[in-house]
């Protein structure tokens, strides 16, 4: 099993990748997030020229807010800095197209983005359609090295629908995706196998999957409701609490979408999304608050009990070690952590010193 970190984009930061590759993680993801976050290629340039053994990467970079040439070609500059330990993650933007009253690109178009972007960063000649009119292209002037293509470049593509874990399958080296239980990871896994057998494809040994969540290491009598837990889990929490209400409201407001773990506070939480002082068209915007950064006063209700163990790795060295083991039976090879910033270095420090060990 394999260890990365994942923190709120901040370009000031990027010396807590460097922390990391310190403390032995294996993998830093940068997010993209345009309303929220700093810039995650300039945050990664600045890692990548300050590391040396650690891989790098966006987590995720989005879809929807660049054009698959400028995707293809900001990594491969970043390629250029870190030659040989560089991936790209990709996906449609749950939060950073929602964050602007948008949704997601649709299966479809994710599908025709990842195949432009996979053949560029192959090197190769591929047809583009922008503005209704295609063309063929390619990278050029590749002999000075504006941008490195001379060691693969992976993509792990972020999916839970049925269409984009079928394209996972289909273009991508990797799948990244949230903590869920291993049946749900197998479930889904069949998906990207189907995908990948209709393009001609076999999904091998070096297929990459990531287990995005966060985690906190009990101390001796410890219990999901003590403040410390609470601080260093609320906002994936909270994070994903927004994001099942967005598909709830999204699809219908049918009671099955809900999240078993949120049941209790559910009410509640619809209740105050209804009480925001934004009007309806803009509250997106008041739903993202503190979005994987901070928790905010208002939410620290919801983060119960349940809601942890539901979302996050929590538990003693030993019981940590034992969900790893059993997400890594299932197929699982990395588990990647987004801690509330506030936090991030303790978290980090806790697992590398109580938890990694075990898998060194």
């Amino acid at each position: 099993m394999k260890f990365g970190i994942m923190f709120d984009t901040h370009i000031d930061k990027w010396e807590l990748i460097r922390y990391a590759e310190e403390l032995g993680y294996d993998s830093a993801w940068v997010p993209d997030s345009q309303m929220i976050w700093s810039d995650c290629y300039a945050t990664l340039a600045l890692a990548a020229f300050n590391t040396r053994r650690i891989r790098l990467g966006t987590g995720v970079a989005i879809s929807g807010t660049r054009i698959a040439p400028v995707t293809a070609h900001s990594i491969a500059t970043i390629a250029q800095l870190a030659p040989g330990r560089v991936f790209l993650g990709i996906g449609t933007g749950h939060t950073a197209m929602r964050v602007m009253g948008q949704d997601p690109m649709p299966p479809r178009e994710f599908r025709e983005y990842l195949r432009v972007v996979r053949a560029l960063l192959e090197g190769k000649e591929v047809d583009y359609t922008y503005a209704g009119k295609t063309r063929q292209i390619k990278f050029l002037h590749r002999d000075r090295y504006f941008i490195n293509l001379d060691h693969p470049i992976p993509i792990y593509v972020a999916a839970n629908g049925p269409k984009a874990l079928r394209a996972t399958g289909e273009f991508g080296d990797g799948w990244i995706t949230v903590t869920g239980s291993p049946e749900d990871f197998r479930r889904s896994m069949q998906l990207v196998e189907a995908g990948a057998k209709e393009a001609g494809r076999k999904i091998g040994p070096d297929f990459y999957t990531s287990c995005l969540t966060t985690a906190c290491v009990l101390r001796p009598g410890e219990k999901l409701s003590d403040e410390r837990v609470i601080n260093e889990t609320g906002s994936q929490v909270a994070c994903t609490l927004h994001f099942a209400w967005e598909i709830w409201k999204q699809r219908g407001e049918k009671d099955e979408l809900i999240p078993p773990f949120f049941a209790d506070v559910w009410d509640d939480y619809v209740k105050r999304v209804k009480n925001f002082s934004l009007p309806e068209n803009a509250r997106f915007r008041q739903v993202h608050e503190g979005h994987c950064t901070f928790l905010v006063p208002e939410e620290r209700r919801f983060i119960t009990p349940k809601a942890i163990a539901g979302v996050c790795i929590v538990g003693t060295p030993e019981e940590i070690v034992h969900r790893v083991r059993e997400l890594e039976q299932a197929g699982i090879k990395e588990i990647t952590m987004l801690p509330p910033a506030d936090y991030q270095r303790k978290v980090f420090r806790d697992m590398a010193e109580m938890v990694m060990p075990a898998f060194r």
